[in-house]
């Protein structure tokens, strides 16, 4: 692509390049990037991780959302109180839509909302976010995608779970643990949290947002329609042989191939990491079912049958997922309704690919983030 394509191509999405300050000036010692990973680990201790509360959106009327009731106590992430006070949710005066196709299952069995057992690299290949938005500390759901880059990971998100509307601000801190499930973090210990999972953690050194997402000054109908996000991961994990210095891409460990069209088989898997009501946040919990749309919407969102919670937001809905197998990235969870025991998500296409494709052509000089505004609790 010539440099004039690619300004042009980069007029459709927003880039927090320095993603730690919420700017996009380049400081004039940064520092390198294995120091500023390291300092974004030493970040979220366990504390911090504790006080990370699920950040999602509940639909309450026509072009109208508020974040939703925050749990008071659970798992990992979701066991303290929020730092910032947030909106509860008023109950819903909508009623719940009806699935407009159907199909027959092709995964490891019709569900509104279990625990993944079937093994797999599916686990692998979803995780847990934990970031921060002004003093408070959120958690969310990603997914690996698959790329042709060597020196980063692209992690597909929720792009509430990357940028806040009601600041005009990108999140800092932005860190991703893959196969939270297999080793959730005691965080009564005295263990540090990254190195206690089975994997470690993976920082962000670039998030993406598109412009139909951050142009809109609150979560609304027009944002929803591209809530989608992606973030760029350097080398991380805890593979390095007691060294203490990252060694792997995430996408070492499994990743998925994204589309930008229609759905093909009708029926999708959708996976997060729930930490709100009857879930703790440390469980890979899975919906499948066929995929419907919200007529409440006019049609423009899919929908799925799932009772996933807060802290889901921004896991991956898999089309063509058989068992524990292959699985293209169609959508993602990005909010609901009260009462109503169903997922919805975005419509990928064109403007997702851009998004995709700026997390992919982000330059080197930008993906050094400066040092942080975030302060401690």
């Amino acid at each position: 692509m010539n440099q004039r394509g690619l300004r042009g191509f980069l007029s459709f999405v927003v880039i927090l390049s320095a993603v730690l300050a919420g700017s996009a000036t380049k400081p004039a010692n940064p520092g390198s990037a294995s120091s500023e990973h390291q300092r974004i680990i030493d970040f979220w201790t366990n504390e911090r991780v504790a006080q990370a509360i699920p950040r999602d959106f509940i639909k309450t009327g026509p072009n109208q959302y508020q974040l939703a009731a925050q749990p008071t106590k659970g798992g990992p992430g979701s066991n303290k109180r929020p730092i910032t006070t947030t909106t509860t949710t008023p109950p819903s005066t909508t009623t719940a839509p009806s699935t407009t196709t159907t199909a027959i299952s092709t995964g490891a069995g019709a569900t509104t909302g279990s625990s993944w057992n079937g093994g797999g690299n599916i686990a692998d290949t979803t995780g847990k976010v934990l970031f921060a938005m002004g003093s408070s500390y959120y958690v969310c759901s990603a997914s690996v995608v698959t790329d042709n880059a060597s020196d980063r990971s692209i992690v597909l998100t929720a792009g509430h779970c990357v940028y806040d509307q009601a600041t005009g601000q990108f999140a800092t801190m932005w860190m991703y643990i893959p196969n939270y499930d297999a080793k959730p973090a005691r965080l009564s210990t005295g263990d540090t949290f990254c190195g206690s999972t089975v994997h470690g953690c993976w920082t962000a050194t670039s998030l993406v947002a598109h412009s139909g997402f951050t142009s809109q000054t609150r979560f609304n109908d027009a944002a929803v329609l591209h809530d989608f996000g992606f973030a760029v991961l350097g080398l991380g994990g805890n593979h390095s042989g007691g060294s203490g210095d990252p060694k792997v891409l995430v996408e070492t460990l499994g990743s998925h191939q994204i589309a930008f069209n229609n759905i093909d088989s009708g029926v999708v898997d959708a996976f997060g990491y729930p930490a709100a009501q009857k879930y703790k946040g440390n469980d890979l919990v899975y919906c499948e079912g066929p995929i419907g749309f919200d007529f409440r919407m006019d049609n423009d969102t899919y929908r799925i049958a799932c009772d996933m919670t807060g802290g889901s937001s921004g896991g991956p809905w898999l089309d063509d997922f058989y068992g524990a197998a292959g699985g293209i990235l169609t959508s993602l969870n990005s909010y609901g309704y009260t009462g109503d025991q169903s997922m919805y998500g975005p419509k990928f296409d064109a403007k997702t690919e851009a998004a995709y494709t700026a997390a992919l052509t982000v330059e080197e000089d930008f993906k050094v983030p400066p040092t942080t505004t975030t302060t401690s609790p």
